[in-house]
């Protein structure tokens, strides 16, 4: 297993007392379209965090993997306008999370940030997450994730 993906099972059943099934695919799981090729489920059941910088704060937030992040809806989620959200800096993102993009799992975070969900993921029984690495995945049910990462479900889909 890949030492970031390691780390982060690590984390995972220190921390959470999840004993993650993390998968690791050589091929990559970069795209949400390649993560779910991979895994062989629906693009919808990819569980992708995503950073932003929402008003000079570090927000992830994770989202179905067939939906794109609506900075207006994310913006209002937190009161600001959508002018005052981007995605944020890949080094902020590594020095902050502690993950590089691509690999930024919904928990385990080196920092507490806040977390949404995008609601759609909670109509699955189990979706993919990142686990470390673009190219390690993990199966979890949409609720325990939204537990877990202590996120609140909001409509941030475009």
């Amino acid at each position: 297993m890949h030492p970031r993906a390691a780390t982060f099972a690590e984390r995972a059943r220190e921390e959470y007392g999840l004993d993650p099934d993390v998968e690791e695919f050589p091929e990559g799981t970069k795209t949400a379209a390649d993560a779910a090729d991979a895994v062989g489920c629906d693009v919808a059941q990819i569980a992708s965090s995503l950073a932003f910088d929402v008003d000079g704060s570090l927000v992830v937030s994770v989202t179905s993997g067939a939906n794109r992040v609506d900075e207006d809806a994310l913006g209002a989620v937190f009161g600001v306008p959508a002018e005052d959200v981007e995605m944020a800096d890949p080094e902020r993102i590594k020095g902050t999370l502690g993950w590089s993009i691509g690999g930024v799992p919904p928990f385990c975070h080196d920092t507490r940030v806040p977390v949404v969900v995008d609601e759609t993921l909670l109509e699955f029984d189990t979706v993919w997450a990142a686990a470390g690495t673009p190219t390690a995945v993990f199966p979890i049910d949409p609720e325990r994730l939204r537990r877990l990462a202590d996120a609140e479900p909001a409509p941030v889909a475009d």
